[in-house]
């Protein structure tokens, strides 16, 4: 598990390999993380927008910017907690992500929210041809 906590939102990450939807033959590797994200604050917040860096082993850089996660944009109040499970593909079997949240109070200050960085690791990583 990793985690991190910037203006009083604490952000874990679990990655999981996914071997069955995965295909190491044809260079397609996947992942699920699940992230949670409490507010350990006392304003209410909502996640606006989300900004991913995804990096795999060859250095190449996926960049994903969006709306909300999984279709959401959720409030927080003091002391909730929210989870979504959401998934990435890469072309090699281990990378990197990182990436931020951007968040609003409700009388408007925006903020943003570092999320980890975490590893996509497969099995796959290990074997090297002799």
């Amino acid at each position: 598990m990793y985690s991190s906590t910037t203006h009083d939102i604490k952000i874990t990450v679990v990655p999981v390999y996914l071997e069955e939807q995965s295909d190491p033959e044809d260079h397609h590797y996947v992942w699920a993380y699940t992230i949670g994200l409490e507010n350990m604050g006392d304003r209410t917040v909502q996640l606006i927008n989300r900004h991913w860096h995804i990096t795999d082993a060859n250095g190449s850089v996926q960049e994903v910017r969006g709306s909300g996660v999984v279709g959401e944009q959720p409030v927080l109040t003091a002391g909730d907690e929210y989870q979504y499970t959401s998934g990435a593909a890469l072309r090699t079997p281990s990378g990197i992500m990182r990436g931020s949240y951007e968040m609003t109070t409700e009388d408007g200050e925006t903020f943003l929210v570092e999320i980890p960085i975490f590893s996509l690791d497969s099995p796959d990583q290990y074997k090297r041809p002799n």
